[in-house]
């Protein structure tokens, strides 16, 4: 938990506080990563979030490393509205969240 706490506070700026922490469970990407995630409710302003950066190689094979945000912008969504935005090896997350969390 300290660890998912801390990468959303360099993620997007925010404090996610005490919780309670709902499990949403853990899926494999189809590249092979784990994602783990929780839901959480306090209030935020998503016209508020500061993301740090990341160096990467910008266009690829170019040589060339420019800064990037790890997050360009925050937004809420529907669940339908998020099902068409999230990358296919997390949808199962949001399944998980729907029957965790009370419309």
């Amino acid at each position: 938990m300290d660890a998912a706490a801390r990468e959303f506070r360099e993620e997007t700026g925010f404090d996610v506080g005490a919780g309670p922490f709902i499990p949403l469970g853990t899926v494999r990407q189809p590249g092979g990563k784990l994602v783990e995630a929780w839901a959480v409710e306090f209030d935020l302003d998503e016209r508020e979030l500061v993301s740090n950066s990341l160096m990467i190689e910008w266009p690829p094979g170019s040589g060339m490393q420019r800064r990037f945000p790890e997050v360009d912008r925050g937004a809420w969504f529907s669940l339908k509205d998020a099902n068409a935005k999230l990358l296919k090896g997390q949808l199962r997350l949001l399944d998980h969240f729907g029957k965790a969390v009370p419309a």
